[in-house]
Parts: structure tokens; sequence; C-alpha cells
């Protein structure tokens, strides 16, 4: 017993090790520019420091005031030489201090027995401190718009939710604090992503990243602003039926990843019923691409107009909506049953499909049962399907957009067919 528990002593200690050489071997290539005995620490320095920690956490049950003393004599040194580098140094930053004190914590996390924690730190750390530029890059291009923009994103997803109570009141029991504004803080970061998505890749690398990203918003507002593209024959209509079939690709990901964080009883099923209707959406546009060569756009004047991610207000708007529904769609199947609660989804599903998956979050699995949660979100999603490509026929004419309306189509039936089937 006693040869496996220093075993495992030893194992702590040569992780504790190989994380500091890590940590080191960054912090002094991140260095190696600067004079010897200009640098704060080297990698022997962030080596020994998460051998220390883990000899500090080894030590802890046995002999907590060894590892005390250990653990503060070396805190103690990171100080001292962060003090003797601001002596001699005008600009310095507190960035090797503060990655020594963390590779001290990991290292005594690894000691202590939580290997997985200690090795996460120190390996995010690393991960962190590589992408230096990438980060200082990225923050000179951030607007103050975008910076106060963030920061409300992170006050009602990680300060509000958490405080909102997780029970249920009003009619039927239909609402729930914490699910509700669950609702404002996805629909929110959905909007976040694809508005970052498309900072990343820009309107001059292709219509078809665009859309990728702007469908992550809203698909139907994405199909709208293609069908005025193809209305205007600025861009080959190959190009454009292609990011109505990504858009359409990236709504059905969407409306699987709504459901399985939502209403993960009635995934299964709709899966089934919409895996047709992706396959299509994917094979059209690969076929629409080879069909001609992907060129860049320049300029902004193709730029895709998509809603400001950072107003709260369509959030918040979908959020009431869901709470009518839920309300309504919970009297309809107490008094007609599940076909009355299919054609109030299918009516709100139709323009913005997140509303019906939403409101089914509160029945699935509860009010009905997962299969025919799943039958009956399936129909408004094929039903926006069919409304976006009404949108680019009326926009663009059937003349110029039937390149576009064609993949909507073709997807609408691939999930009605799958719902004659399984039903």
């Amino acid at each position: 017993m006693q040869t496996d528990l220093d075993f495992g002593h030893l194992t702590a200690l040569a992780v504790s090790l190989a994380l500091g050489l890590l940590v080191g071997l960054q912090r002094g290539w991140a260095t190696r520019e600067r004079a010897e005995g200009a640098r704060f620490a080297g990698i022997r320095t962030f080596a020994l420091m998460g051998l220390a920690g883990g000899l500090s956490g080894i030590l802890l049950a046995p002999a907590p005031g060894p590892a005390t003393v250990l653990l503060g004599a070396a805190g103690m040194l990171v100080i001292l030489g962060y003090w003797r580098d601001a002596r001699l140094n005008r600009s310095v930053s507190g960035t090797s201090g503060v990655v020594a004190l963390l590779m001290l914590a990991s290292g005594l996390l690894v000691g202590m027995g939580e290997r997985l924690i200690g090795t996460v730190v120190a390996v995010v750390m690393v991960l962190l401190l590589a992408m230096r530029e990438q980060l200082h890059d990225w923050i000179e291009r951030l607007s103050q718009r975008e910076v106060l923009s963030i920061a409300r994103f992170a006050l009602i997803a990680l300060v509000i939710l958490p405080l909102l109570p997780n029970r249920d009141f009003g009619p039927y029991d239909a609402w729930n604090p914490r699910k509700l504004w669950l609702i404002v803080v996805l629909v929110s970061g959905f909007s976040f992503a694809g508005y970052f998505a498309t900072r990343i890749v820009g309107a001059a690398r292709g219509v078809i990243a665009t859309a990728a990203a702007g469908a992550l918003v809203s698909s139907t507002a994405v199909t709208a602003s293609i069908a005025n593209r193809m209305k205007e024959d600025a861009i080959p209509a190959p190009v454009l039926a292609s990011a109505v079939s990504v858009s359409s690709v990236v709504m059905f990901l969407r409306v699987m990843v709504l459901t399985g964080l939502l209403a993960p009883p009635a995934l299964p099923m709709l899966v089934r019923l919409v895996a047709p209707g992706l396959v299509v959406s994917l094979a059209l546009a690969a076929w629409y691409l080879h069909r001609t060569r992907l060129v860049e756009v320049s300029g902004t004047s193709h730029a895709m107009t998509i809603r400001n991610p950072f107003d709260i207000a369509p959030a918040l708007m979908l959020a009431g909506l869901v709470m009518v529904l839920t309300v309504a769609s919970l009297w309809v199947l107490q008094n007609f049953g599940d076909r009355g609660l299919a054609l109030v989804l299918a009516i709100s599903g139709t323009v913005d499909v997140d509303s019906a998956i939403i409101t089914m979050g509160g029945l699935a699995g509860q009010a009905l049962d997962p299969r025919t949660a799943g039958l009956v979100l399936a129909v408004p999603v094929a039903l926006n399907t069919l409304f976006k490509a009404g949108v680019v026929v009326s926009v663009a004419g059937w003349q110029k957009g039937r390149d576009g309306a064609i993949p909507l189509i073709a997807s609408a039936l691939a999930v009605g067919l799958a719902w004659l089937v399984l039903r």
C-alpha cells in the first residue's frame, strides 16, 4: 500500500514538474529577446514553481505547517522578483508574476489529487499566453459600443440568470423565470456569435460565409437579403442559391441545438424528421457551388444587413411571445388535444421557428410525450422553410428567384415526406 501511495506522489510531482516546464517554455520563448538577468523568470524557475506547488499539495494533509511555509516562501519570492523587475525596468508587466503564482496554485492542485483541474489551469494559461498577439489585435478592433455590449451580455448571462428563481408560476404553472430569461440569453448568444463570425470572415470573403454566420441570428432575414441580391443581378445566381441552401443548413442545425437545450425529449424524433431536409440542403448547396467558381465579393455594398445583435429588445419580445404561446398552447392542448396544439405552433413558427421550439420546451416530456412533441415541432420547421421560399419568389420573382426557392421547397418537401412516413 505504501509503495502505491509513493508511486502516486511521484506521479503528482512529475505532472507538476511537466506543467511547470510547459508554462516555462512559453514564457521563455516570449521573453527570449531580453538580456540575460533582465527577465522576471525563465523555464527553470517556472518548472521549480510547479514542483514546489506539487510538493506543497502532497504535504498539506500530513504536514500542513511545512506545506504552508513552502507555499508562502515561494509566493514571497515571486513578489520580490516582481519588485526587483519593477526597479530595473521602467516598463514592467505583471503577467509573469501572475503566471508564476498560478503555476504554484496549479502544482498545488495536482499535489492535492485534483490532477485534472490543475492540468486544465496550466494548459489554458499557456493557450492564453500564446494568443497574446491575436487577443491584442482583437481588442484594438473593438469599438466602444461593442465593449459595452459584451459587458451587457455578461450581465444578463452571468449575473441575472443565476439570480432568478427556478420555479413555475402563473396560469397552468406555465412560466418559469429562469427558463424565460434563458431564452433572452440564448437569443442574444446566437446573435453575439453571428455578429462576431461576420466580423471575422467579412463580406469580402464571400456571401456564403456571411449567409452562414447571419443564419445564426435569423435565416429568414438572411434569405430576404439574398432575395434582394437576386433581384439586382449583381452576383451569379448559383452562388446566391448556394448561400440560401447554406443558411437553411444552419437553420436546421440551430433548430436541433435549441431543441436539445430546451426540449431534449423531443430531439430524437425531430432529428429523424428534419435530417432529410438537412441532407437535401447540403446536397443542393454543393451542387450550386459546383456550377460556378466561388469568387470573393469586393467592397461593402454587398454586405448583408443583420439586426443589431446587442439589441435586447428582440430577445425580450420573443420571451414575451413565448409566455403568451405557452399559456395558449396549454389551454389548446387541454381543450382540443394535440391537433390544436400543432396548429398553434405551426402558425407561430412559420415566421419565427425559434418561438415554437422554445414554447415546446415547457411541454415536451410533460404535457406531451416525446414522440408527439417531435412530430408537432417538425410542422413549423417545414412551414418556415416554405415561407422563406415564398419570400424569395415574392421579392426576386420566379424567373430570378427560382434557384433560391427550389432548395427551400425541396428541403420542406423532404421534411414533409419524413413526417408522413414516421407519424
